[in-house]
């Protein structure tokens, strides 16, 4: 029985010797001076000098050793260099700490270069366990591939050489997932998760790793997409789960996207949408995902829509310097008011929307978040392309009283309220552009200048259903019909799941008459042209002959837990509506705060003031060089993270 059970296991034993068992590396995870960070599965270098690694191999944990590559052009790289190094890493970049001292890489890019003698004074102070000179040191030892400064993970075993990811918890609820780049040209979803986070995390690389150029101005900046973007590696999900299930990933990546990407922008995530890009208010309509928080005041205040992943990350992330959403009737412009960041709706074909999904073509735009007027120019000066920049501004301020109220220039308003801040604003304005405020009225305007072959008495008659009969209409078509007949051709007929919002206008659409379309497009190209010839026309020398204002978000409560009315088509005309069929840049910017007293933590807290500023068509890189001057001159200011704009 015993030489039977012995035959036995070896048998078995055989057998589990035969099978194939495949596994692949997903990164690791780990925790470095209390710090949480991804080591992604592939090597960007690696170290093969034997004596070298067996140094380093004594300050291994886990099998990894934290250290730092670092470039110097001075010609004798002493103490001080490296504690100047450290001084300007520490303030520079968030991913790298003095956990990476465990070991220095020093490399000259100069023409040549000593280390000195006080460096190791230094490497005593700081507790560096070795340092390493490259080939380009006398008898230095030399890496595979030559690295950028930086944070890295070296693994002796082996030799490899590793990129360091920090970690973040999305704690705001803005993104859908975390995503690294694939190695070929497109992104995986991150692996890595914070131990403990019951949110999703966020990897982003060390900003030590770039450096702008003239081909990459924007190298390192790091960057979060919309779910409504095709990603190269990724599925598009649409704020819908069942959507999101049905395709596959991506093939290629949305030319937009793929701009910012080849500009040296880094993409570290995909934000969530409302669904299908429609506008969705927090608790009452979104089902599929949950909403996500806006920082700002209380933080339960509703982040708007549909962009609202990448205007709350923002307001919410140091770590995060860009995010891209889409603004068909708003989606831009309400979360930027809402969160209190720049953003902008640029001219209607500012930027390709081939592989994004459509609200309605005729309507559509990309837009992009900031909290830095200058960067925010940085960015749209290298992402539409299309336009000719200005230097010079218009020297004309138009001032809506339909939208603004008709008592400011006679009654200045009541101090610390949102309209003391436009006002006060205004005046800085007209200050920087030496020029007065032209009080006018849209409504009067279209009363005496609107076409004569118009009978419409007024813009609401004009336009009263125009945006909610091209949405629903084109949606249906180039969205709802398609996904529901796949979604049934894959699931026994079944019907997916569509959250309020989208089922109630798209059931609206459904029951409009045939010509609707036409009717609508008719109605917005009266608008157009009138609002180009009669009230912003375009100038040969500033682009545009006026800038028209009007107040964006007034520090309102719009509490997240409260319950609201039923689901309904956006019918009517207001002025965020204007630039939506005007096709003209509608830009949003930061001007203050406004007092509230809040009902979630009983103290007083403050929301965004912010304004827009409309122009003529085509004139969207004068409004970006406007923004970055007054940034300069301080009439505005860059804007900071958290419950409050300005620190």
């Amino acid at each position: 029985m015993l030489l039977r059970a012995a035959a036995f296991l070896a048998l078995a034993f055989q057998a589990v010797g035969a099978a194939q068992v495949t596994t692949q590396d997903t990164g690791r995870t780990l925790t470095l001076g209390g710090v949480s960070y991804f080591v992604p599965p592939s090597p960007v270098s690696a170290l093969h000098d034997v004596s070298a690694l067996s140094v380093a191999a004594k300050s291994a944990s886990n099998g990894l050793v934290p250290f730092s590559v670092i470039p110097t052009s001075k010609f004798v790289f002493d103490g001080s260099a490296l504690q100047e190094t450290v001084n300007e890493w520490a303030d520079r970049d968030d991913v790298w700490s003095k956990a990476f001292l465990t070991g220095i890489y020093l490399t000259y890019n100069g023409t040549r270069g000593l280390p000195s003698a006080s460096l190791l004074s230094a490497q005593k102070t700081l507790g560096i366990n070795f340092v390493f000179l490259s080939k380009s040191y006398l008898l230095g030892i030399g890496l595979t591939k030559e690295l950028p400064a930086g944070p890295y993970f070296l693994e002796p075993a082996s030799g490899n050489i590793f990129e360091a990811f920090r970690l973040y918890n999305d704690e705001n609820q803005s993104f859908v997932y975390g995503t690294i780049p694939d190695g070929s040209g497109g992104f995986q979803v991150l692996s890595a998760k914070i131990p403990g986070a019951a949110t999703e995390t966020v990897g982003v690389p060390s900003r030590l790793y770039f450096t702008p150029t003239i081909q990459k101005p924007l190298a390192g900046k790091r960057l979060a997409v919309k779910d409504i973007y095709d990603v190269k590696g990724l599925h598009t999900g649409c704020g819908n789960r069942a959507f999101w299930q049905l395709y596959p990933p991506k093939e290629t990546t949305a030319p937009a996207i793929q701009r910012l990407i080849d500009g040296g922008m880094v993409l570290v995530g995909k934000t969530k949408t409302s669904q299908f890009a429609n506008g969705e208010t927090a608790t009452g309509d979104w089902v599929d995902l949950h909403a996500p928080y806006n920082p700002r005041g209380d933080g339960y205040q509703d982040g708007s829509s549909s962009s609202t992943g990448s205007g709350t990350a923002m307001a919410a992330y140091p770590w995060l310097d860009f995010a891209v959403g889409s603004d068909t009737g708003g989606s831009m412009r309400g979360p930027a008011g809402a969160n209190g960041v720049f953003g902008n709706r640029p001219s209607h074909g500012a930027v390709s929307l081939d592989s994004v999904m459509p609200l309605s073509p005729e309507l559509d735009t990309a837009g992009i978040f900031s909290r830095d007027a200058k960067m925010w120019a940085t960015a749209g000066h290298w992402w539409y392309q299309n336009f000719t920049s200005f230097s010079q501004f218009p020297k004309k301020l138009l001032f809506p009283v339909d939208y603004f109220g008709n008592s400011y220039l006679t009654n200045p308003p009541s101090a610390g309220t949102a309209a003391d801040t436009f006002n006060t604003f205004i005046t800085k304005l007209e200050g920087f552009l030496n020029t007065t405020r032209t009080e006018m009225s849209l409504a009067a305007s279209w009363n005496t200048t609107k076409p004569a072959a118009v009978s419409a008495p007024s813009l609401q008659t004009l336009l009263s259903t125009t945006y909610a009969d091209l949405i629903t209409l084109d949606q249906i078509d180039l969205v709802a019909d398609p996904f529901i007949a796949d979604f049934g051709a894959a699931n026994g007929g079944r019907m997916p799941f569509i959250d309020p919002i989208p089922l109630a206008r798209w059931s609206y659409g459904r029951a409009l008459p045939a010509g609707r379309k036409e009717d609508a497009l008719a109605n917005k190209t009266i608008f157009m042209d009138w609002f180009s010839s009669s009230v912003v026309p375009p100038d040969a020398t500033s682009c545009s002959d006026s800038i028209f204002l009007y107040p964006q978000s007034s520090g309102g409560t719009n509490y997240r837990n409260r319950y609201i009315s039923a689901s309904s088509a956006p019918l009517g005309f207001s002025s965020g509506r204007i630039s939506v069929h005007a096709e003209v840049p509608d830009m949003v910017v930061p001007i203050g705060e406004a007092p509230f007293n809040s009902t979630i933590t009983g103290r007083t807290e403050f929301l965004p003031v912010t304004i827009s500023f409309v122009a003529a068509k085509g004139c969207d890189l004068m409004l970006f060089n406007l923004f970055a001057a007054l940034q300069d001159a301080g009439v505005i200011q860059p804007v900071v993270t958290g419950s409050r704009m300005f620190s």
